[in-house]
This record gives structure tokens, sequence and C-alpha cells, in this order.
């Protein structure tokens, strides 16, 4: 029942989106009834009442929206002009919500604990950014304890005025900038040699983990020369059934020659066992030859959904495509090893954003002499760290294993693969982790706004921290998954936070910071040519 003109004075709807896995769920429901509490508490205190949208589920333990068809459900009671904000301490899938936002006529506020123990943070930069695709307006907060100046001005902007402003400042359209006439006239080039040969991303299932944001629609896609081969989990998991054992074995003997460390042990429902790793070295070869046979440039595996109840995670195998340096895999016809000295880049949980930055980011880095390693992290989490040479704001960059071990101190020795948690990955499957190797960095992301493809990037640095310290960082989020410690110049947290369209952030080593600088202008004359909305973001010099 929709509730009168005067009941709904001065109240807001509140809802949590949440995982579609039951153990995710409920696992995580402690923290997000406690971070309920404390936004409670600061909507009480501007006068504000609160009521949830869904209750709590006894026989599920949990107080989330699990599923599409519970969100359609829920939004169909709500009033849509009531204010609505949706609570994340956790994942989630945006796909539960977003039929129930598209429709809401109210203002939306996307709220978020900054936490790295309880990723709300990452889950809201995806809903962000779906929201954003879809053209949904929406304004977003984010807050450890929910008291703090910051939150507590912007959520009384949106009380009062429904939207909060954020300083983004830090983001400069290329259109207005000038670039080095040598520089443009290189990326502008490149890009034309990439549109005419043309590319084929290989897509194992669209959609993964509700990350609307993550599909490139062809009509947006096709323009820049790439275009998609469709492909089933299903052919990937058949093929991985035409792997033998002695080819699996053999990967994992180059594996274990080159210094990555396995952590096995027995139980093979919360430790990483030799039959595992195994079973992922065949996913290995699988991905490769499924590549060579459609002539895909990169490929994305969706995995979390379908595969997992079928075989151990894909990480491993995504960061070793990701690797110039990797196992050997024959092509079962012609005998011949299939893209000697090359990676096969992936685009992790069918990123395409991700997927078409990283092929670009291949080939461009390719041409300027650079090693071309790169992948997506999530932007987990950070802190200001004053120490060991260090005073900023660092980042924690984290993925449960696309990134490739040149990004790594020690390459291949400095790596090992541990267990996925057990509430994510029940047939388990090892990460391929490692801490990465301080230097200059380009990051970016592409994503899409206003109807367009955009692409925001700038340039890094990656800095070494104190054992203890990347210890504790590891403790405080996913201590299987590999790390970078990141610093943006000339971007704070907030700016970052308010700007940034998705939960993945692209990343990709530079030899020097002048060289960082540089090929960050020629990447973005190169996108600009491909036809994107390109913008530099923080301390991005132009010669």
């Amino acid at each position: 029942m929709k509730t009168s003109t005067s009941m709904r004075a001065r109240q807001v709807y509140l809802i949590a989106n949440g995982d579609l896995r039951l153990s995710a769920n409920q696992q995580c429901w402690p923290a997000q009834a406690k971070m309920e509490s404390a936004l409670g508490a600061a909507l009480r205190a501007e006068g504000w009442t609160v009521r949830r949208a869904h209750g709590y589920d006894k026989v599920k333990r949990h107080g989330f929206i699990d599923s599409q068809k519970m969100g359609i459900e829920v939004f169909r009671e709500l009033d849509a002009s009531v204010p609505l904000v949706v609570a994340e301490c956790v994942w989630q899938y945006s796909q539960h919500v977003l039929p129930g936002l598209f429709a809401h006529r109210g203002p939306i506020l996307t709220v978020a604990n900054w936490s790295g123990t309880w990723p709300g943070l990452v889950g809201l930069l995806n809903l962000n950014g779906s929201l954003t695709k879809m053209g949904v307006r929406y304004s977003t907060l984010w807050s450890e304890g929910f008291t703090d100046s910051y939150f507590r001005q912007g959520l009384r902007q949106w009380l009062t005025q429904g939207v909060v402003t954020h300083d983004q400042s830090h983001v400069r359209n290329l259109a207005l900038l000038k670039l080095p006439p040598a520089e443009e006239a290189l990326g502008r080039g490149y890009a034309h040699r990439f549109r005419q040969r043309q590319a084929i991303l290989g897509v194992f299932d669209e959609g993964c983990m509700g990350m609307h944001n993550a599909i490139l629609p062809d009509e947006l896609l096709n323009p820049t020369g790439v275009f998609k081969e469709r492909l089933s989990q299903s052919a990937l998991y058949a093929a991985m059934g035409q792997v033998s054992e002695g080819e699996a074995r053999g990967v994992l003997d180059w594996l274990v020659k080159r210094g990555l460390q396995f952590a096995w042990g027995r139980d093979e429902a919360t430790e990483l066992t030799e039959a595992q790793s195994l079973t992922q070295c065949r996913m290995y070869i699988a991905a490769v030859r499924l590549a060579h046979q459609f002539g895909c440039d990169a490929i994305g595996i969706q995995y979390q959904q379908g595969l997992k109840d079928l075989t151990p995670a894909s990480d491993l195998v995504e960061g070793m495509l990701n690797n110039v340096s990797r196992p050997p895999v024959r092509c079962p016809e012609s005998g011949q090893v299939i893209r000697s000295g090359e990676a096969i880049p992936h685009f992790n949980e069918v990123d395409e954003g991700a997927g078409l930055d990283g092929l670009v980011t291949y080939g461009l880095w390719r041409e300027l002499g650079f090693a071309p390693e790169n992948t997506l992290h999530d932007l987990r989490w950070g802190q200001h760290y004053r120490g060991a040479g260090v005073d900023d704001y660092v980042w924690v960059l984290l993925i449960s294993g696309a990134a490739p071990p040149a990004h790594f101190i020690g390459g291949w020795k400095g790596a090992s693969s541990e267990r996925q948690p057990p509430m994510y990955f029940r047939l388990g499957g090892g990460t391929l982790k490692g801490i990465s190797k301080p230097g200059s960095i380009v990051w970016s992301r592409v994503f899409i706004m206003d109807g367009k493809l955009q692409c925001d990037l700038g340039v890094g640095e990656v800095v070494s921290l104190p054992a203890e310290e990347t210890a504790r960082r590891w403790r405080e989020t996913t201590r299987p998954w590999p790390i970078m410690h990141a610093v943006f110049p000339g971007i704070t947290r907030d700016q970052m936070m308010a700007r940034h369209k998705s939960n993945h952030i692209q990343v990709v080593y530079a030899p020097s910071a002048k060289q960082a600088h540089r090929a960050c202008r020629i990447k973005a004359a190169a996108l600009a040519e491909l036809g994107l909305e390109v913008h530099l973001c923080g301390e991005v010099t132009l010669s």
C-alpha cells in the first residue's frame, strides 16, 4: 500500500541489496545490520524517519534483496515519489534493484560503509556505474561511521535539495585540452590501425554478478573496430574435458618450475588442493585453444554463475592469460604453440569496458616498447599512510587473481596460489597472489554515460609499504588476492569515489613517471580517435 502525502513527510525508504549467493548474504548480514543502525541514527538526527522497505527473512537468515524477482516485488509496494536510500555494506548484484530504481521518481541516494573487510564500496561503485549507464539520476555518499562532517553535510544537502554535489575539479575534458602534436598523431595513428584491423572479444556469457555497467552494447562497441564472439561457458567446460591429464600436469610443472608457490592442503571444502589446481590448468589450456579457434584477441570468463557449480575458480587461469611469460599451449591440429611470447588479455568477470581498454592498451604499449601486461583491479578501499618514505592516501587495489605476475615483486617467484574463500567459491580453486612492484602506472576506466562510450584516465604511483602494513591491509580485505598499493596524484579519496563509474579500475606499468604521463596522453588521443569521450584526471601533465 502506498503511503499518503502526510505520512511520508520527512520519511525515506531504505533498501539493502545483496548477493545472489545465500552463504555470502548470511555471513555479511551482521555487518549490514550494524551499518543500517548507524545510518538510521544519522537520518533521525536530521529529523527524518526511516522505513525499511523489506524485512528480515528468518528462514534465509538475512535481510537483503537477493534476486531481481524479489526486488521488483519490493518496489511494487513503494510510493515512487518518496526519497529512497540504498544502503550497501556488501557486494551486491545490481540487477536485483535496477528495475525498481529505473522507475523510481523520487530522489535516490546510494550509501556505502568505508570498509575494506565488507565490500560495500565495491558494490556501491558497481551500482553507481550501472545507474549512470541507464541514465538514472542518483546521488551518492560513503562514510566509516556516518558521523563525519563530509557525510553529514552531504546527507543534509540530499534531504533538503534531493541531490549531493561533489568536487570533481580533478576531471578535465580532453576536447578542451591541447596535447603535444607528435603524441596526438602517434595515438590517433595507432587508433586508425587498430580500428582497420578489427578485433574480437571472446565473451563467455555476459552479465557476471549483476554488472550491468560491464556490458557494452554492440552499437557502441563496434565503431571502435571491436566485435564480440559470444561464447558459452558450457563450451569452455566441455573443452576442459578434452584436455589430457598429461597436458594439465605439464602446465602445473611449468608453474612450479617458475617458482609459483601453491598453498596446498587436503580438505577440498576449505583448502586448496593439487586436484583443484590441475583442474584450473585444464581450464587454462581449454581457454587458450578456444581463443585460438575463434580468433579472439581477448577473452572474458564470467565464472561466478554457472561454472562455480561445476569447477574450481578461474582466477589462476586469468592471471596466466594476462602474462606474456605463461605456460605454452599447443594447437591440437597443427601442434604449434598458440601465440608464443604473447599474453591473451583477459577481462575479469566479463567486464567489457575493461576488455576494450585492455586490448587497446596491450597493443599500444607494444608499439611504445613497454611491457604490455595490464589488468583490472577492484577499487577496494584505502587509508592515508605515513612512514617508510610515504605520506599519502594509499588505495588498496585488489582483484581475485587476474593480475599478471609481471606486475609482482619477484614475478613468478614472488607469486602464490591460495584457495578462494569458501563462502563465495564452494569448489575452491586458487588465486594468483602477489604484491605489485613499485613503479609508475597509467590507470583508466571505460564506461557508458549519456549514451556514449567514455574513458577517464590518469597516472599513478605504486608504492612500497612495510611488510607488516601490507599484511594488515590484506587482513582488512581478502588475503588470498593480489594487492597493489596505489597513489593517484591530484585526486582525493572523495573525488575518486564521486567520479568513478565502476567497481573496476584498469592499470598498466610505464618505465618511469615521465613515460607514464607521455603514454597517458598518447592513449587519450587513441581513445578519442576511436570515438570515446575522454577525460584526463588528476595531475596528468600536457607536455
